[in-house]
C-alpha cells in the first residue's frame, strides 16, 4: 500500500516538472516569435502624457490579448485606457485576476548608447560591459546572458509578452489554465494612475478575483524565481526654499542676502543622520518588532550584498540598514532630484531666488501618506522655517526670515503586505516550488511601489508580486534592459502560476 502511494505521488510531483520541460521546449522553439513580439511592442513610444501613442499601445495590446482567446476590450477612464482581457476557464474553481502597465517612464533620448529609446536594439550582453550590437533578424536562437535596451523593456512589457507566451506554450502541450484569468493593463502606472481609482469603482465586477497577482519589479539578484507579498507605498512632493524674490549679484550682495541653495541642503541634512536613519519626530512610528516567523522570512533570502553593490557601483550600503531585506521593511526618505538656478554653460554668479528638492517617501503599512507628510511638515517648522502653500507674498517676506514650501504632486499610495499564510498565497508558492523543485525566494515586502491599494480596498481580494526580469535592468533610468534568459524563465514561472 504504501508503495502505490509512494507511485502515485511521484507521478503528481513529476507532472509540474514535466510541465517545466514543455514550456522550456516551446520556448526554445519559438524565441524568434516571441522576440519579435516583444520587439513590435517596444517599438511603440509609451510616455503617459503621449496619448496617441499610448492609445497605439492600448489597441496592440488588446488584439494580442484576442489573439489568444481573451474576450479583449479598452476600459475607458478619465485618462489613458485600461486594456482589460477575459479567459474563462471550464470548471475552474479559481480567478486570478494579473496586473501589469504598459506605459513606461519619461525618456532622456540623448542619454540612451542607441538611435532612439524606442527603437529597441540587442546585444551580446551588458552595455556596461561594451557588449556588441546583434541584428535580431539575423538570428533565430539568442543566448542567456544576451539583452534588450529599450524603455520598457524591463518594466513592464516583457512580461504582458512573457503572459502571452506562457498561454502559447500551455496551448502547444494541451493545458489550459487551472484557473479563470483576468488581466488588466494600466497606461499610466509610471504617472501614479491618477484614473485607476475612479476606475476600478466604474469597472469593479470585471476586476473580482480570489487573487491578484502584479508582474512587476525585479527578480531576486541570485537569479531564483521570487515571490514578493507585498510592496511599498509612495507619497511625492517637492520642497522649496526660498530666497530674494529674484536673482542677486552673488558678490554685491553675497554674505548679507541668504542663499536658499545653502539652506536648503542644510534642512535636508537635518532630516537623515550620516548613517543613513531618519530624524524627522515619529517617522518609524507603529513598525512593530519582527517575530520570528518575520526574521526566518527575511533571513531566508539569499541576498548576496557584494555582488550587488558591484553591479551598481557603490562601495558600502547605508550603515542604519546594512541588510537589503531589513531596510525594505521601513520606510524611506529621498531625495530624487535638486534644482536651484543655474550650472554647466548656463552657470551664472547669483544668489538664486529659490532651490527646490523633489522627494520621494517609500512607505510600508505601518506608514501611511497622510501621516507621514504631517510629520515632515512639522519636522521643517521645527528647523525654523515658516510653511507657505504657494509663492510667499510681500507680507510674508517681510514678516518671516525663513520660508518654505512642501508640495505633494502627485497622487499617494498606501503600502499593501499579503500575509504569507493566506491560502491563495500558499498555493501560487507550492506550484512555483513544484515546477522548479526547489522554494523561490520570498519576500515579505518589495521595495517599489505598484498602485494595488485601490484594488485591495475596493475589492479585499489578497495580492502577490511576480517579479520575472533581471535585478540590474536600469528600470526608470536611461539604457533600461532586459536579460533574456531570466524573460524565458519567467515564461515558465507564468505557467506554473496559470496551473496552480
Amino acid at each position: 500500500m504504501r508503495v502505490a502511494a509512494f507511485i502515485v505521488a511521484s507521478v503528481i510531483a513529476a507532472q509540474p516538472l514535466d510541465l517545466r520541460s514543455s514550456v522550456t521546449t516551446w520556448v526554445d522553439a519559438h524565441q524568434k516569435p516571441v522576440l519579435q513580439e516583444l520587439l513590435q511592442l517596444l517599438a511603440i513610444p509609451n510616455v503617459a502624457a503621449d496619448r496617441p501613442n499610448i492609445r497605439r499601445n492600448a489597441e496592440k495590446l488588446q488584439q494580442m490579448l484576442a489573439a489568444r482567446g481573451f474576450k479583449a476590450e479598452l476600459l475607458e477612464t478619465d485618462g489613458n485606457p485600461l486594456v482589460y482581457g477575459d479567459l474563462n476557464v471550464p470548471g475552474a474553481s479559481r480567478t486570478l485576476l494579473l496586473y501589469c502597465h504598459y506605459d513606461g517612464q519619461p525618456v532622456q533620448p540623448t542619454a540612451w548608447k542607441q538611435p532612439s529609446p524606442f527603437t529597441p536594439v540587442l546585444r551580446r550582453g551588458r552595455l556596461a560591459d561594451h557588449a556588441d550590437f546583434v541584428d535580431p533578424a539575423s538570428v533565430d536562437r539568442v543566448q542567456p546572458d544576451w539583452r534588450i535596451y529599450a524603455r520598457s523593456a524591463s518594466d513592464d512589457k516583457a512580461p504582458i509578452v512573457a503572459i502571452l507566451a506562457a498561454i502559447d506554450a500551455l496551448k502547444s502541450a494541451g493545458h489550459a489554465p487551472t484557473s479563470n484569468v483576468r488581466i488588466v493593463l494600466d497606461g499610466e502606472e509610471e504617472a501614479s494612475s491618477p484614473s485607476l481609482p475612479s476606475a476600478i469603482q466604474r469597472y469593479r465586477d470585471k476586476f473580482r478575483a480570489d487573487l491578484m497577482v502584479i508582474f512587476d519589479g525585479p527578480e531576486h539578484s541570485s537569479g531564483r524565481p521570487t515571490i514578493a507579498f507585498g510592496a511599498r507605498g509612495m507619497v511625492t512632493a517637492d520642497l522649496t526654499v526660498f530666497g530674494p524674490m529674484s536673482g542677486v549679484h552673488s558678490g554685491n550682495y553675497g554674505n548679507w542676502i541668504p542663499n536658499p541653495a545653502q539652506r536648503l541642503a542644510t534642512l535636508l541634512a537635518s532630516m537623515k543622520d550620516e548613517n543613513g536613519h531618519v530624524l524627522v519626530a515619529g517617522f518609524y512610528d507603529g513598525i512593530a518588532p519582527f517575530t520570528d516567523d518575520e526574521k526566518a522570512m527575511l533571513d531566508a533570502v539569499p541576498d548576496d550584498n557584494d555582488r550587488m553593490l558591484q553591479a551598481f557601483g557603490v562601495a558600502a550600503p547605508e550603515q542604519a540598514f546594512p541588510r537589503l531585506q531589513y531596510a525594505l521593511q521601513f520606510p524611506t526618505l529621498n531625495v530624487r532630484g535638486l534644482v536651484s538656478a543655474y550650472v554647466g554653460d548656463g552657470a551664472r554668479t547669483i544668489i538664486p531666488d529659490r532651490a527646490t528638492a523633489a522627494l520621494d517617501l517609500r512607505l510600508v503599512k505601518e506608514t501611511p501618506p497622510e501621516d507621514v507628510l504631517r510629520k515632515l511638515r512639522d519636522h521643517i517648522e521645527k528647523q525654523g522655517f515658516h510653511l507657505v502653500d504657494g509663492e510667499p507674498d510681500a507680507a510674508t517676506r517681510a514678516k518671516y526670515s525663513r520660508i518654505a514650501s512642501l508640495v505633494p504632486n502627485g497622487l499617494s499610495f498606501r503600502a499593501f503586505r499579503t500575509p504569507a499564510s493566506d491560502p491563495q498565497a500558499h498555493a501560487l508558492v507550492a506550484a512555483v516550488t513544484a515546477v522548479y523543485g526547489a522554494p523561490p525566494v520570498q519576500l515579505r515586502t518589495l521595495g517599489g511601489t505598484v498602485p494595488i491599494d485601490p484594488f485591495i480596498d475596493a475589492l479585499g481580494f489578497p495580492a502577490v508580486l511576480v517579479p520575472i526580469v533581471n535585478f540590474d535592468n536600469n528600470q526608470h533610468d536611461e539604457n533600461e534592459n532586459l536579460r533574456l534568459g531570466t524573460f524565458f524563465d519567467g515564461i515558465v514561472t507564468v505557467a506554473a502560476i496559470l496551473r496552480m
